[in-house]
């Protein structure tokens, strides 16, 4: 059986994702994880420490390059990564829900989504390098990782996940163009 403390942080993400933050009181909560209300406040002193909680319950946004670095390929490579990216989404989708919701409102939560931005960047750049990309490969890591965050912060809306195939091919082109212009060391 899961202990309070879990069940509590399930009842929170759940109601803070489908009512706010503002709009969910405690008693809701300690209600919807069938514990005393002063239980959650023995575990959380303060309410805003339930989202810090949940904020670091957010996975890390690290894919296995093994796996999805085709060596020379670097459309295929960054189609393996947005597709390792997006699964790391839907295995929390209800917590990237509520923290793309209270991320304006909440400085810990703005502050978790700048690091997991980075993180993607990081792990873009690093994908690029091992296919073999070439050229402004930090510019299309960041280009990259703003279009999978913006994808994923509106994904909760769209009826089905738009496909970037497209971008992705494009930018690999750009890549494997400019390792190919360069001219070749002395």
């Amino acid at each position: 059986m899961t202990d309070a403390r879990d069940r509590i942080l399930d009842a929170a993400e759940e109601l803070f994702a489908a009512k706010g933050f503002d709009a969910t009181p405690t008693s809701r909560i300690a209600a919807r994880a069938e514990v005393p209300k002063g239980l959650v406040h023995y575990y959380f002193a303060r309410k805003v420490d339930l989202l810090s909680a949940l904020v670091e319950r957010l996975p890390v946004e690290r894919v296995d390059r093994a796996a999805v670095v085709v060596a020379g390929d670097v459309e295929q490579s960054l189609c393996r990564l947005v597709a390792a990216l997006d699964d790391l989404l839907d295995s929390s989708a209800v917590l990237s829900h509520l923290l793309w919701r209270e991320a304006d409102t909440h400085p810990s939560v703005r502050d978790a989504l700048h690091e997991r931005f980075d993180r993607i960047v990081g792990e873009i750049r690093g994908v690029l390098l091992d296919a073999g990309a070439a050229g402004e490969v930090d510019s299309a890591a960041l280009l990259l990782a703003s279009a999978v965050s913006y994808r994923h912060s509106v994904d909760r809306h769209a009826p089905q996940r738009v496909d970037m195939a497209p971008e992705l091919r494009f930018l690999a082109r750009a890549l494997t163009r400019s390792a190919e212009s360069r001219p070749a060391p002395a």
